[in-house]
Parts: C-alpha cells; structure tokens; sequence
C-alpha cells in the first residue's frame, strides 16, 4: 500500500481524503494557494506544500507545480478529489509519465468519457439511450440546422464542460445566436474550450445518476442511484438516495445500474466514476454524461451502502481487486444531502464571502457533516463557495426529511449568509414532501410563493421578529442558546409576542 498521497484539491473534498489516509495509515499530503494558507486541509495534513498565488490558474491548475510537490515530499499516488483538474486527462497522463498513481480512471478513459461528445459516443456503443444531440462540436448553423429538424427547445452544452458552465436552453431561433455566443465565451473561460453542442431539451426532466465502481481486472459493479435534480443554475444543491421514483419503480434501478456499467466498460473504465441520467415523464431514461471522478454527493451513496468509496478508490488504485459482487450490494434506508454554500438563496444566489464570526455544527443520531470551516476562517472569493456537506440518513425518506431538518435547526453559522434556511424551506415544501421533483423545481418553487402582504397588528410584529432573527443571522451577538438565536433577543421576542 501506498506510504503518502498527495490530495491535489482544497476544501471539504481534500479534507475526507486526508480522514480516510489516516484511518489507512498513509500520510497525507496537501497543497495550498495564498488564500488557502490557514484552511483546515493544511492543517490536518502531515505535510503540505504551497502552490502559488490565489487564482487556480497559478496554484490548484498547474500539473508542473502539483508533480513537483509529489516529488519533493515523496509522494506514490496523487487523489484528485472533483473540480480542477480531476476530470483532466492530460493530468492523469502526467501522472502515468511521471510514475506516481493517479488515484482514478487510466487517462485514456478519461478522455473516452470526459468528453461530453466522446461520451455519448461511447454510451451508444454500449447500448445505452441518449438524448437526440450531436456527437461533436458545431456552429451556430448546424445549431438552426438540428433545431429545425428536432424542433425547439433545444440545449446548448460544452464539450469540456461540466457544472452547468457553458450551458444554455434555447427556445427559439431568435435567441440562438446569442445563447451560442455566451455558451462558447463561458466555456472557454471555464475549460479552455469553446465547443459546444447541442442536444434536444427534455423539459422538466429528473436527474437520477448512477454510481459505477470497477477495479484494473474488468470486474465493475453499480452501487445504486442518486436523485439530483433539485439543481440551481444547472448545479446540484439536495441530493438523496434512493431516488424516490426508482424507489417505486424497482426495475428502474437494474435497467439503469446496467446501461451505466455498459457505458462505462466500453470505455475501459475503472476506479470510481457516475453516470448521469435524464429521466422524462414517462420514466423514459437518457444517457447525460460520465463524471469521470468521485462526486461531490457520494456520502448519500456510502450511507446506504455502507461502503467507503475513497478507501475503494485507494485501494483499487493499489491494484486490488474489487471485494464484493453485485449481488452483496445491499441497499438501507434512505439519505439525503444538502450542500450548504455562503451564498444568497433569495438574492439570485449570489456568493457571500466573509469571516465566519460564529460556528454551531450539528450532530447527533444519523447527522454526517463533511466540512472545511472553523470560527475565524475567512471564505475566499476565489473558489466555490460551499462551506459543507450536511447529510441525514434514516430508516425511510420521511424519517431522513425529519432528521434533515432537525440538524438544520442546530446549524448556525455567523458573520454570511448561507443557504441553510433556505433548505428547511424546501424540505418542508409538499411537492418535495411528495417525491414530485424535476430540475426546474427551484425556479417553480419561488414561483409557488406568493408576495407578503403588507404586515398589521400581530403581523406586524412577527415580521419584525423574523428581521431581528434575520440580523442574528448575519452579524455577531452574545452567545447563542442550543438553537443558534442570541439569547438577548429570545428574550426580547418573548416580550413582544406576550
């Protein structure tokens, strides 16, 4: 096994990487950038090493600079945790000619299935259903072209892309051209490319994804489905497992837990990677994309299964084999995960950097809290903004829903604006309750609210109340009782509602 890996990423992800080293006993390396010089990855790595200035251009994107930390602190395999270069082919290859383990799939597949073209290439050859789209990049002509064919609306994707970055919906001819143009200068910006494609838009799809896991010896298994399509922006924000449509419909399950293994064989694949899913309203489903890496939602899965998928990645990576058949996966209750980000969920969900003045995590019976954050820890603005991955697991979906809103209750952080009431909201929404989701569920869900009406008499002072619980949230007060309130206004709350 290995003696050091080096995690080439920041944040929450490079943090449960470093906790699974060390219950392995490897040691774990880490690498920093300027804004990142106290985050708490650095300081639970055994070692670490600066990579450069803030922007991840000169620090968390350049191959020369992470191999050379690799080298310098004696390094055997590198975790590429998701996002930077993770899902980089040419990376993995750096890695392969360098001689250090690039804990993941071979290059080759990455390039198979990184590319969105590429993939639905190969999805095809595996027999899985795809959206009706191109197999490689276009003009804006060949854009019209499909549209007149297939009809609007229609979906502008990038070929490198990934995250919603470089995505636009069209539902028209007269808002081609400039979706096209935007869709290519944000993919060049994001990627380094500016390819995009098109595919035909399933309106108001889900989006159920399948984990695949394989080993170097062609044996490869699924673990499951994941519901993902409560998304903001194209980028996923609650995820659970199971998905409640495949838990109603069990065939679902098989049927799509083959396609993904299918996919993922013709492309030689091994290690962990995702397979998504368009699901219509006829259950119908489509192949999406490959995520060629581990995702930032896989604790749903692990909490379900049971099953470490950094530990397997490791291993595998080592050249183990995998140590279960499909037929000893088993399936437990039911988790859901919500990705808790500094950001204004009612401010079209801008970024909220800032100095966490105040910080009440939650815990207690079936809570996971993957995190990076401590009080006095300043949020960059450089990079995504997520704080944490909050997760519930129970017994039934009901239950998990009971729980999640229990451990959202007790979490408070001070100094930003977070999207954590946001979420109570809409795990307390019927149509969420009901299992009733798609990807446009957010957009429908602000729809669905209609305006306050002006306040009066008691009115008046519960909005009053709610404001000063509001201020609470956002700047320093005493010290907070078990519920995360200043214990000053508690009390002045008390008084006015008597």
């Amino acid at each position: 096994m290995f003696r050091k890996v080096l995690i080439a990423n920041r944040g929450e992800i490079a943090v449960r990487v470093i906790r699974t080293l060390r219950e392995m006993g490897i040691g774990a390396i880490a690498v920093y950038s300027d804004a990142d010089r106290t985050s708490l990855h650095v300081r639970m790595a055994d070692e670490a090493e600066y990579l450069g200035p803030s922007p991840s251009a000169e620090s968390y994107l350049r191959i020369d600079r992470i191999l050379d930390a690799a080298r310098k602190h004696g390094a055997e395999a590198i975790h590429p945790g998701y996002g930077f270069l993770s899902e980089n082919a040419e990376f993995a290859a750096a890695c392969e000619d360098a001689g250090v383990v690039f804990i993941g799939p071979s290059s080759a597949s990455i390039r198979a299935m990184g590319s969105k073209t590429g993939a639905r290439r190969n999805a095809q050859l595996g027999g899985a259903p795809v959206v009706p789209g191109t197999d490689h990049g276009i003009t804006s002509e060949e854009a019209r072209a499909f549209a007149q064919t297939h009809g609007y609306p229609i979906l502008l994707k990038a070929v490198a892309g990934g995250g919603g970055k470089g995505m636009r919906a069209v539902r028209s001819e007269t808002d081609l051209e400039a979706a096209f143009r935007d869709a290519a200068s944000e993919a060049e910006r994001a990627f380094r490319s500016s390819e995009i494609y098109v595919e035909k838009l399933i309106e108001q799809p889900r989006h159920i994804e399948i984990q695949v896991l394989g080993d170097q010896y062609g044996n490869m298994v699924h673990l499951g489905e994941r519901e993902c399509s409560i998304q903001r922006r194209h980028q996923k924000v609650v995820e659970e497992a199971p998905s409640p449509l495949v838990a109603a419909h069990s065939e679902m399950r098989q049927a799509m837990g083959e396609a993904a293994i299918r996919a993922a064989l013709a492309a030689g694949y091994y290690n962990a990677g995702t397979v998504e899913f368009l699901v219509d309203q006829d259950r119908r489903f489509y192949f999406l994309e490959m995520n060629t890496r581990l995702q930032v939602e896989h604790p749903v899965t692990e909490l379900v299964t049971g099953v470490d998928l950094v530990r397997l990645q490791i291993e595998i990576a080592d050249g183990a084999r995998l140590p279960f058949s499909q037929e000893e996966i088993a399936w437990r209750g039911s988790a859901i995960e919500c990705r808790i980000y500094a950001e204004d969920p009612y401010n079209d969900f801008l970024p909220s950097p800032g100095t966490i003045v105040r910080l009440d995590r939650p815990m207690g019976p079936g809570i996971r809290l993957d995190g990076c954050v401590y009080a006095g820890w300043t949020v960059p603005l450089e990079y995504d903004p997520l704080l944490a991955k909050l997760a519930a697991w129970a017994g039934t979906r009901d239950q998990a829903i009971a729980r999640m809103l229990r451990a959202l209750g007790e979490y408070d952080v001070g100094g930003i604006r977070t999207n954590i009431g946001f979420f109570r909201q809409i795990l307390e929404d019927e149509e969420f309750r009901a299992g009733r989701l798609h990807t446009g569920f957010i957009e429908q869900f602000f729809a669905r609210r209609k305006p306050a009406a002006a306040p009066s008499g008691l009115a008046a002072i519960a909005a009053l109340v709610a404001a000063l619980d509001h201020l609470s949230q956002e700047t320093p007060q005493g010290p907070a009782d078990r519920n995360g309130t200043s214990p000053w206004l508690a009390a002045g709350r008390e008084a006015m509602l008597r």
